[in-house]
């Protein structure tokens, strides 16, 4: 789906970037490795057996519109730092018309490649080799949602970067952040088990003291217009290579947030009995659950 937009300067400016040139550096040698399924990014491939249903899930119960096999039909997304398009294409196949954006422009060739398998996709899908802040400076294009899942723990400019995702969101559009919490016990996780003896993801991945915790991020967010509506524990598993649901959020967490619209609106579904969003929900599962190995 292809947006009727003109390029403009927006009234507002970013005098440095939350782009990272080091975590640049750190992805670009993996650039080829994004769709082995049990190579460095096994763990984000099977993440997304959690995060697409809660992307889906949250959205399909704030809206009235509905589309039997396509349910985010309709839905502008941004995928920032997209990578190799893991999370894109799921949400692709959902029917929504999703901008993938990266700096690694290897990144984005590896995208472009595997989603031109899918003819679909490579109608629903568009990736570019840019910055957040490109992105705010180069267009007047914005969103129905932001998602940036595990992007945070690796910018440069944390509230920069929020600030951005409100000038590219619509009001009432849905930002949803997966990251890592800052705790002793990532620390130990997700740097030393994980990294180091465990080699889930290659050493040096991560940086601890860049790791976010729930609080600063809900500061953040809710100082620059957004209403944090759920934040939600996450937990690996390596030895059976699973994420799950968990209560505690001192490792992993998703948070949904909503950005303040300019005036109040009620939404036919929020009076829907539970019931009848967990049928939608599971009418839309298959299309959500199509393995990237079927692409």
């Amino acid at each position: 789906m292809k947006s009727n937009m003109f390029t403009v300067k927006r009234p507002f400016s970013t005098s440095h970037s939350s782009v990272d040139s080091k975590e640049m550096k750190k992805f670009q040698l993996l650039a080829h490795k994004w769709w082995d399924e049990e190579g460095e990014y096994a763990a984000l491939h099977s993440m997304n057996d959690i995060r697409v249903p809660f992307i889906r899930d949250t959205l399909l119960s704030m809206s009235s519109n509905y589309h039997l096999g396509n349910p985010l039909s309709g839905i502008k997304i941004l995928d920032v730092g997209c990578g190799g398009g893991l999370l894109s294409e799921p949400l692709g196949r959902l029917g929504a018309s999703v901008t993938g954006i990266d700096p690694v422009e290897d990144n984005i060739r590896t995208a472009d490649g595997h989603k031109s398998f899918d003819p679909v996709l490579a109608e629903r899908i568009q990736y570019k080799s840019s910055s957040l802040e490109e992105i705010v400076e180069e267009s007047m294009e914005t969103f129905d949602v932001i998602v940036a899942s595990e992007v945070v723990e690796h910018v440069a400019d944390l509230e920069m970067f929020i600030k951005c995702c409100s000038q590219v969101l619509k009001p009432e559009g849905s930002l949803f952040i997966t990251t890592i919490n800052k705790t002793q016990l990532s620390y130990v996780l997700g740097i030393v088990v994980a990294e180091k003896i465990m080699g889930i993801v290659p050493e040096g991945t991560h940086e601890w003291e860049k790791f976010v915790p729930p609080e600063e991020l809900e500061h953040l967010l809710e100082s620059n217009g957004f209403s944090v509506r759920s934040v939600k524990g996450m937990l690996y598993n390596p030895l059976w290579g699973s994420w799950s649901w968990v209560q505690s959020t001192s490792l992993n967490y998703a948070l949904h947030a909503v950005r303040a619209g300019a005036r109040p609106r009620s939404h036919a579904t929020d009076t829907l009995p539970q019931t009848d969003v967990q049928q939608r929900s599971a009418t839309a599962g298959a299309a959500g659950t199509v393995p990237d190995s079927a692409v």
